[in-house]
Order: structure tokens, then sequence, then C-alpha cells
């Protein structure tokens, strides 16, 4: 039997130092608690000087407004900040920091000094941690907090830290994060005395100084193998700018990593970790990124902050949105929207290069007529596969009532306009320029077509250099767009299931079929109560009439509790039009005309997603004059 214990108020530096198990974890938690609190103080340079990896020392030095002589002393109490001081101030805070509970925290647990100076004051005053004392130094105007010994007063917690190299490369990510968000304020961090990262400041905080920040943070890689993201709701907040805005950068499917680690999203300026924003950006890459990979970007949601709860977390690293489907929703649509354009159509051309003259070798049958030259920008690629149109037409779902335009189609045989004068009746292959291109082909980012290599690749030349095309994959790309066009334009059709199918429902999923019924009628799904525990499933959407129905409903429901809802259906449904897609392109080993390449080439300049097949493989690949010298050794 355990003996009675009399309830008992805690002094409070054991209450501080219980909320510094919260707030501190680690040298890094310092970190990112005092850079906060410099840039909440308007700072336009951050130092910051470590040794042993933060365990020893942890200074932050910054040129902000500083703190008030009168106030240095409240500085280190409990629950005591400048920041917010009522209720309505908390639930639209803009700073930073707003609880007044890092630096007590902080002071609990090491040998603290705060050394301030405002610009009203003559000299700058340094406060003890540990006594309380105040004595008179010299500074510029700014705010130096110095953090000695981290853990001394708790040595078990310091037991737990890892090696200085560890902790040190977990403190230079505190600061990364901040300097993403801030190009317009200079850091730099110091280790034993060494320069370990720096990063100036931007001239002014536009998307042309982020752009930098981004490339001096991130590495040059990851602009040029990223597209930039700018989306704006079509919701209006009360003040008349977008409800919610996403901008930043987002990688392409190429420079997707096996780790999520090069995935930063802010709210408003500030880091978090959110399922919601996670989930949203994912999604947006479901049809251009198969398998485990992970995606890189840095997005930057900026919405109104009385819409998002920050109060959440001791560390302020997650939050909560009033509304967590519309930004779900608008991180999809940003991210989806910039990787949807095509990268060669948006490459800038690079300096004019000489071409010289082509003398390409064509088989009298495959050389076209010189009409084409005049039609081929226009001109839709559509060679001929009986068989594999024969099967996508039996597969081919049908919406609404009608059924998909089959890829047939796009199939269809390209007409054969040969001029016969033009056909050499000798049996030896004539060598031959080939036919004049029209001034337009400059502007072509493929370029124009010059032969086929082994049945499976195009080759063709642009103003950079050589440009190498997967013939199947580009084709099964344009196909795929074309059948989700054309799904997507019709309404979702619904068909009744002869037996209902019933599951044992949740209590969750129960509410969520009732709080949703139109959103799931409009889906094509009729799922109904059939007992106080028991849903039913009466209809599922026609292209999907032969799947699991409980495991769809069961799915969307899921969805729906937290986000869209619409996505799994969408998902289904692109699994087999991709599947149609692919037996409806062009196969490895068909021999294709000039007018055909050129006419793929023209076809995936104008498609959406065009870069990658429906399996997230490259489609293209751009070989430059440069990358070609380098090969012959030319110019050495």
């Amino acid at each position: 039997m355990s003996q009675r214990r009399q309830i008992r108020e805690l002094p409070d530096e054991l209450i501080s130092q219980i909320a510094a198990g919260e707030v501190v974890e680690r040298p890094a938690s310092v970190v990112r608690e005092l850079v906060d609190n410099a840039l909440d103080a308007g700072a336009r340079q951050i130092v910051l000087r470590l040794l042993a990896g933060g365990v020893r020392l942890i200074a932050v030095e910054d040129d902000g407004i500083g703190i008030p002589m009168d106030d240095l002393p409240l500085a280190l109490k409990r629950h005591a900040t400048s920041k917010i001081g009522n209720l309505q101030e908390l639930e639209s805070v803009a700073t930073m920091g707003f609880r007044g509970e890092a630096l007590a925290a902080i002071n609990s647990v090491s040998d603290m000094a705060i050394a301030s100076r405002t610009a009203e004051q003559a000299h700058a005053m340094l406060l003890d941690g540990r006594t309380g004392e105040m004595k008179p130094i010299a500074r510029a105007i700014g705010t130096t907090v110095e953090v000695k010994e981290l853990f001394f007063s708790t040595p078990a917690r310091r037991k737990f830290l890892k090696t200085d190299a560890t902790e040190l490369a977990h403190c230079v990510e505190a600061v990364r994060r901040h300097a993403l968000a801030r190009p317009d304020v200079g850091f730099a961090i110091w280790h034993e005395g060494k320069l370990v990262e720096q990063w100036r400041a931007a001239a002014d905080s536009d998307d042309a100084g982020l752009d930098q920040r981004l490339a001096d943070v991130l590495g040059e890689d990851f602009c040029e193998r990223s597209v930039l993201v700018d989306y704006r709701s079509s919701a209006q907040s009360e003040a008349g700018g977008p409800l919610i805005r996403v901008r930043g950068r987002a990688g392409i499917p190429d420079a997707a990593r096996a780790r999520g680690d090069h995935q930063f999203a802010y709210v408003n300026g500030r880091f978090v970790r959110d399922k919601v924003l996670a989930h949203g950006a994912r999604s947006a890459y479901e049809d251009v990124l198969h398998g485990q990979r992970q995606p890189v970007y840095a997005l930057y949601v900026d919405m109104d902050p009385t819409r998002v709860d920050v109060n959440v977390h001791p560390t302020k690293i997650e939050v909560r949105f009033r509304d967590s489907r519309e930004v779900h929703q608008a991180v999809r649509r940003a991210i989806d929207q910039a990787l949807a354009a095509p990268r060669a159509a948006l490459a800038q051309p690079a300096p004019q290069l000489p071409l010289a003259p082509r003398v390409t070798v064509v088989p009298p049958w495959q050389q076209p007529s010189m009409a084409f030259a005049e039609r081929t920008q226009a001109a839709d690629f559509t060679p001929w596969s009986p068989a594999p149109a024969a099967r996508v037409a039996e597969a081919a779902p049908r919406w609404a009532g009608e059924a998909v335009a089959d890829p047939a189609t796009e199939l269809a045989v390209l007409a054969d306009e040969r001029d016969a004068d033009e056909r050499p009746a000798s049996a030896t292959p004539p060598t031959r320029s080939a036919p004049p291109a029209p001034a337009e082909t400059d502007a072509w980012p493929l370029g124009r077509a010059l032969a086929q290599l082994q049945g499976i690749y195009i080759l063709a030349e642009n103003q950079q250099g050589l440009v190498v095309v997967d013939m199947h994959a580009a084709h099964e790309r344009i196909v795929y767009e074309r059948l989700k066009a054309q799904a997507d334009g019709a309404a979702m059709a619904s068909q009744p299931l002869l037996i209902p199918a019933t599951f044992a429902a949740t209590p969750t999923e129960l509410a969520a079929a009732e709080a949703h019924a139109d959103t799931l009628a409009q889906l094509g799904l009729d799922v109904a109560p059939f007992s106080a525990r028991t849903l039913a499933v009466r209809a599922v959407p026609a292209s999907l009439a032969q799947g699991d129905a409980v495991a769809l409903a069961r799915s969307v429901l899921a969805e729906l509790a937290q986000h869209d809802a619409s996505g799994v259906v969408e998902r289904a449904r692109n699994e087999l039009l991709a599947t149609m897609a692919c037996h409806g392109a062009v196969r490895a080993n068909r021999r294709l005309t000039l007018e055909e390449m050129n006419g793929l080439l023209r076809q995936m300049e104008a498609t959406e997603r065009s870069d990658q097949c429906n399996h997230g493989r490259p489609t293209w690949r751009q070989i430059s004059v440069r990358e070609l010298d380098q090969l012959f050794l030319r110019g050495r």
C-alpha cells in the first residue's frame, strides 16, 4: 500500500526546470529560442558563437532594438514578455516568441548572462542570470545572450546529449531554418573560433532575395532543379488580399531524395512540421513521383494569423489550422500547378549557337515531304498501333454514361502525304540535308528531330545541344493527360451495387458519412447508415465498380476526416487511366518518320507534366554542347 503524501506547491526553481524539459531538449533548442527573440527585436545581423557543439557556450549577438535597463530583470522571470498582453493578441500573434518561458527555462539549467543596450541608453547593461546583479559594460545597440554549461544543474539530462559534432549539426540546422525564412537578415555561425556558415543579408526580402537565399542555403543545384511556386487562393480575406498564399520553390521529380530531410514548410514565417502541409505537398507529386522517394521543397504559406493557432506545442514547431482542408488544397494546387508546365517550355533559351548544316541519312520510305516543314508545329503525333488500341477500347470506362474517347484516336494513322517526285528510285539511300526548318524552330525547346536510336530513343537538336527522348514514356504521358482531361470534363457516374456491402464502422466513420453525404454523392459513392454501428455501401463510381467497395469507402471516409476525399477516388481512377495509357502508347522498336518524331516533340512541349511518364521516370534529357565538348576533350 502506497504511503499517503501531502499535496504542496513546487518551488519556482523546480517549476522552471520542469518547463525547461519541454522547451530545451538540446543546444539547438536554445539556439532556436534565442534567434527567435533576436528576430522579434528587429535584428538585421545575427551572430552565433558555439563551444563544444553548444554545450559549453551558446552566444547569440544581434543588432536589434535592445532591452531597456528597467525591463532587463523581468526578462528572466517566467511568463514575462513584451509580445502579448491579452487573449486577442495571443489569437493573432505575429511574433516568433510569445510565451515568456524560454529565457526563464534556459536560465534554470545553465549559467546565463544578458547584455543589452537600447538607442536611448549611453551604455549597455549586463545581467547575471544566477545572482541577478547588473553592471554597465560597453556594447553597441542590440543584445547578447550567453548560455554557458548547459544542463550543469541537471547532469542526467546532459548524459543524453550526443557528440559535439552531432549537436553542432543540429544547431546549424536550427539557424538554417531561420535563414530560409528571413533573406533580409544576415547570419553567421562560429564554432571553436572558426566560421562554420555565413549567409549575407539580401538587399530586400522579395522573391529575388528569397531565391538568392535558397541558393545560398540549399545550394545552386536546388534552384536549378526546382520550379517556382506562387499560388493565391480565390477566396479573399477581410483585408482584401488572398485568404491563403503559397510561394517558394518545389523540386522537380528528378530531384527527389530517399529521405525527407529537404522539406521546409513555413507558416507566416515560422518553420513548422505539420501533417496537413506534408500530406498536401506529397499528394501533388502522386502523378509524377512513385515509390518511396521524397520530394524536396521550400514552401511559405502566408495567411491570416487568426486562422492558425501556434499555441499548440511548447516548442512552437506544430500549428493547428482553423480550416485544414483549405490549407491542404492550397498547398496541393500550388505545387500541382507549378509542376504541370513542361520544363522544356519554361526553360530560358541559351545564347544562340550557330547550328552546323546537318547531313542525315534517311531511308527512301521515311523521307518527309517538303510541305511538312510548314505544318510540323501544329502536327499531332498519332502513329498507328492497332493491338493496343483494341485492348484500350475494350477497357475504356464510361463517365456519365458516355465512353471516354479511347486512345485509338490518339493512335490514328498519320496522313501519308509524300510527294512521289521526292522518292528517289535508287535503292541506295541518298545523302542530303534535312528540310529547311521555319524560323519558329528557334523557339522549339525540344528542338528538331534528327534520328531514331535503336527504336527506343529520339535524338533531337536544339539551341543548347542534343535532346534524347524516350518515345514510349513521352507518348504514354501525352495519352494519359488527354484521358484525364476527358474524364475530368464529365460527371462521375455512379454504379449501384446489386447487393449493398456492409461493414462495422467506427464512430469517426459514422460521423464522416453523415456530415459529408453530399460530397460522397458527388464522388459517385452512396454510403448510408445500415444500423447504429454499421454502414452500407450502395453505390460506387462506375469506373471502380470492380474494386473493393468497402475498402474504397473506408479510404474516402478517412480522407474526409482530415483532407479532401476526392483524392482517394482520383488516385484510383488515375491508376486505371495510367494502365490504359501504357497500353495505348507507341511501343519500342516502332520505326517513326521524322514528322512523327517532330509531332511527338511538339506535343510534349504542350502537354502538362510531360517531363515524367506515369511511373515517375524522366521522358527526356538535355545534353549541352559543353558536355559534348568535354566528352571529346575539345578546347583542352
